[in-house]
């Protein structure tokens, strides 16, 4: 059984992940993808400048394109650990972490990259820890894991809290 679970570095994560790792760690057919979704590519990332030669054209979108995987690897490399301290909770509470791998994402909207992510990889579960909408977001549902809720056709949604 596939389960994807999002992680970041929030208390509600923490505690999902070790909710997971306790309830599922000696289930031998369970297999887990821990997945951290990065922070939006930079503004001045998303497009050059342009020009009207398209010889220079060419030019400017073979270095966006370096400049933008540039970033990328930059922020994997920051953000590693919290899918390190994830798989490190999970063999804590008893999960065998050669059944854990461990995946980033990159959207301007974490909800969908979730989605995307769960429907692509063919996950059967998705479990998240509640994401902080407080007062009129949670009143009116906003967040992440109300998106989710309301989005997710086809999963299962495990939301932790």
């Amino acid at each position: 059984m596939p389960i994807l679970l999002a992680v970041d570095e929030s208390e509600n994560s923490r505690r999902a992940t070790h909710y997971v790792g306790s309830l599922l760690g000696r289930t031998p057919d369970v297999r887990i993808t821990l997945f951290h979704v990065l922070k939006p590519l930079p503004r001045k990332l998303m497009e050059h400048g342009g020009s009207e030669n398209p010889a220079a054209e060419g030019l400017l979108s073979m270095q966006l394109q370096k400049d933008q995987e540039a970033w990328y690897q930059k922020e994997r490399e920051a953000e590693c650990p919290v899918l390190i301290t994830a798989r490190g909770i999970l063999e804590k509470s008893g999960f065998d972490a050669t059944r854990v791998s461990l995946k980033f994402g990159h959207e301007e909207d974490v909800a969908r990259s979730i989605l995307e992510e769960a429907q692509n990889g063919h996950f059967d579960t998705i479990v998240v820890g509640r994401h902080g909408a407080t007062g009129m977001k949670r009143i009116f549902g906003g967040g992440i894991t109300d998106e989710l809720l309301r989005n997710a056709k086809g999963f299962a949604i495990w939301v932790v809290e």
